[in-house]
C-alpha cells in the first residue's frame, strides 16, 4: 500500500524553540504570510508545545521552551531560514513593516541572486533569496 504525504510534511522541517511561539505565530502569519495549519497550548495555557505553520509552500514548527522537562530556550544561532520567492521586495517590506531588523538589505550579491537577511524579534535569522532573472 503506498501512502501519499501532504507536500508540507516532505523534505528537511524545521522544529524552532522561542520564547512566546503563540507570538513568534502571530508575527510570522504577518511578516512572512504564514499560514497556521494547527496550534497545541500547553497544560499551563501560557505557552504552545506545538504550532505548524506553512510558509511559501513548505513548513515550520515551533513551540516553546520547556526548561522544567529539559528542554532550556538556546538563542538562534549558527542557521539562518532562508526563503527562495519571486518578489523579494514584497517580502522583505512585509516582514520589515512587521518588525524585523535588516542586517544586509537586498542587493545583487556576488554569486549572482538578489538577496537580503534580517532577524525577526524571536532572534531567528531569515534570508530572501531570488533568481537574478526575475529581479
Amino acid at each position: 500500500m503506498t501512502q501519499t504525504i501532504d507536500p508540507v510534511f516532505k523534505g528537511v522541517i524545521p522544529y524552532l524553540s522561542v520564547e512566546g511561539a503563540g507570538a513568534a505565530s502571530d508575527f510570522y502569519q504577518k511578516a512572512l504570510g504564514a499560514k497556521e495549519l494547527r496550534r497545541l497550548p500547553a497544560d499551563d495555557g501560557k505557552r504552545f508545545m506545538h504550532i505548524h505553520l506553512e510558509i511559501n509552500g513548505g513548513s515550520l514548527m515551533l513551540g516553546d521552551a520547556f526548561p522544567e522537562h529539559g528542554h532550556a530556550h538556546q538563542p538562534s544561532h549558527s542557521f539562518t531560514m532562508q526563503l527562495v520567492v519571486p518578489d523579494l521586495d514584497v517580502w522583505w517590506k512585509r516582514a520589515i513593516a512587521a518588525g524585523a531588523t535588516a542586517i544586509t538589505e537586498p542587493q545583487v550579491m556576488f554569486w549572482g541572486d538578489y538577496y537580503g537577511a534580517l532577524v525577526d524579534p524571536f532572534g531567528v535569522h531569515w534570508a530572501f533569496n531570488q533568481p537574478v532573472e526575475q529581479v
